[in-house]
């Protein structure tokens, strides 16, 4: 049984990476873009990330946090798999009620993510599920958002990471120790 189940996980992580397609020279020249919408657009292949996500959660996931925006399409499914809430990290200007707001550097300026004050109760176990760990700045933030929120971040998942940019240093400075993605992308 366990063979199986290793071989449908192996399955659905070489059909994840066939379906990211490698976009040459976006947004800008030298830049290979990861491009996930055709892995979005099969439905075999979008279960498939969402299962993967699912199956290395850690138990008793209470939200899974998603950010703005592809972290939203990952998270939400991931959080009905799991019998969790959802709750949605934007960009400033976009939640109604009073939020905590954290900043951080990108390549080329700065950017800003925001939470409602009450969208998670204290204590609570959180999963954090983004498309992609590049930087870690995205991920960085949202953990200093739970911070803010006195929550237990238990948990990073993402579709990919692009294991060139560092992100997991980022990562490891957030105080995040536990963490899984379904490819990686070397170079």
């Amino acid at each position: 049984m366990l063979d199986l189940a290793h071989t449908a996980a192996a399955q659905g992580r070489a059909l994840v990476e066939s379906l990211i397609t490698d976009v040459p020279d976006f947004p800008k020249p030298g830049v290979m873009f990861k491009d996930i919408t055709p892995l979005l657009a099969s439905p075999e292949g979008f279960e498939a990330a969402v299962e993967s996500i699912a199956a290395h959660a850690p138990s008793d996931i209470d939200v899974v946090v998603g950010m703005e925006a592809r972290g939203f399409i990952f998270a939400a499914p991931v959080a009905l798999k799991l019998g969790a809430g959802f709750v949605p990290v934007r960009k400033p200007g976009k939640l109604p009620r009073p939020v905590f707001e954290e900043s951080f550097a990108l390549e080329y300026g700065h950017e800003t993510l925001t939470v409602h004050k009450d969208a998670i109760k204290p204590g609570a176990r959180v999963m954090v599920v983004d498309d992609v760990l590049a930087t870690g700045g995205t991920i960085g933030a949202t953990a200093g958002l739970l911070r803010q929120l006195d929550v237990q971040l238990v948990h990073v998942a993402v579709v990919m990471e692009l294991a060139f940019l560092d992100g997991r240093k980022a990562l490891d400075a957030a105080g995040i120790d536990s963490f899984s993605t379904i490819c990686t992308v070397e170079g």
